[in-house]
């Protein structure tokens, strides 16, 4: 592969978006310990209202992005987000001899096959590591430090939204509303908070580990997910007698057929494992591979500093024409994905005390009694578990 960096150069960087991330970034550029990178623009909406005079007076503060993709910067990094216009943005970048680096899950998630191939058609890199478990360094783990394994299988806490609410409701006894509000105001949650909490954050992360570390890209629309708004404090009192409490997990699994089982979903981990004892806005991931067995991931998942070290790091690797994990990312077909599977569940449910009710519920069980036995020899748990709530409560 080609690059506009060569080695010993001074390499250009150009900033779009000045929020937390953004500013995190910047500083690091600024503080002199990233030699041979230097921060010439950045780009921001009302970029007036932005300006900090901790920059030095050299950067271009600018609020059109065409001055800075027609500009001879060596490499672009978009901390704005969503799919438009950050998609023609990127796209633009690449053809015109720009390599990328950015935070976008969303963007990755549904156009990183297609923008992975671009880059390599155009001889730049798009690298993308802090787009899933924030400062974790978990793609570049899959690509590198995994590189002699085949993963078959990711399972990971992916959004600290979710991973805060629900420790602190394991740890308060509190009501899921006084929880969420409570992430607001500590800045864990947006004020519409629906993408975390209905599993599509972590929904498109997964998809990113599926294809980087499965090498199985898959679609975000199938991956299915469920909410964590119905669980409530009671929940996690029955999950403590079964020595567990209560996370969201997402799990990618690559299946021997070709397909792809994937989900996102609140699910019992036991008290004892990794996953419960994550607490506040924490992430987790775990890869297992056929030769490896079960590698974990851990730390800080969110937040401005962390994942602003990780957008800079894959700056240096750019800049020092490293090896490049998006250009081997994964194969640009999408597998066919599977929500289906076989697991464990206790049920919670409200009746009336009357003569014959526990009879009712056993009868009405009586034909899945089968199927339930072939999910505990099966499955895992909590691995191979969901929650789901209609009228009951179905926990693995």
């Amino acid at each position: 592969m080609t690059s506009n960096v060569t080695t010993g150069d001074v390499v250009r960087v150009a900033l779009l978006g000045f929020g937390t991330v953004g500013q995190a970034v910047a500083r690091i550029l600024c503080s002199g310990e990233v030699p041979n990178v230097t921060l010439t623009h950045i780009f921001n909406r009302n970029v007036s209202r932005k300006r900090a005079d901790w920059v030095p007076a050299s950067v271009i503060w600018t609020e059109s992005v065409d001055e800075i993709l027609s500009s001879d910067v060596d490499i672009v990094i978009e901390l704005v987000g969503g799919l438009r216009p950050t998609y023609d943005w990127v796209k633009t970048a690449l053809e015109g001899g720009k390599s990328v680096v950015t935070a976008n899950k969303q963007l990755m998630a549904h156009r990183g096959t297609e923008l992975v191939d671009l880059a390599r058609q155009h001889g730049q890199e798009i690298r993308f590591e802090a787009s899933v478990a924030g400062g974790i360094p978990v793609l570049r783990a899959l690509q590198e430090g995994l590189a002699g394994d085949r993963l078959v299988e990711v399972r990971g806490i992916l959004n600290g939204t979710c991973a805060y609410i629900l420790s602190r409701m394991q740890s308060e006894t509190i009501p899921f509303g006084d929880a969420l509000a409570e992430a607001q105001r500590a800045g864990y949650a947006e004020a519409d908070p629906s993408e975390d909490l209905d599993g599509a954050d972590a929904a498109a992360k997964l998809a990113i580990i599926a294809a980087v570390g499965l090498r199985r890209p898959v679609r975000v629309t199938d991956i299915a997910t469920r909410s964590i708004r119905p669980i409530e404090p009671v929940d996690f009192l029955y999950a403590r007698e079964l020595g567990c409490t209560i996370r969201q997990i997402a799990r990618a699994s690559a299946e021997d057929n070709g397909t792809v089982f994937a989900a996102v979903r609140p699910a019992l981990v036991p008290l004892s494992s990794g996953f419960g004892r994550v607490e506040g806005s924490q992430n987790m991931v775990t890869v297992r591979g056929i030769f490896g067995g079960e590698t974990s991931f851990f730390g800080s998942g969110a937040g401005g500093s962390p994942t602003a070290v990780a957008v800079v790091s894959d700056v240096i690797a750019v800049a020092g024409r490293g090896p490049t994990p998006a250009s081997n990312a994964a194969p640009t077909t999408f597998h066919q994905v599977s929500g289906d599977f076989v697991a464990p569940h206790y049920v919670r449910f409200t009746v009336n005390d009357k003569p014959g009710i526990i009879a009712q519920v056993t009868a009405a069980y009586a034909p899945l009694r089968h199927q339930h036995r072939r999910g505990a020899a099966a499955a895992e748990v909590p691995q191979g578990s969901a929650a789901v709530r209609d009228h009951a409560r179905r926990v693995p």
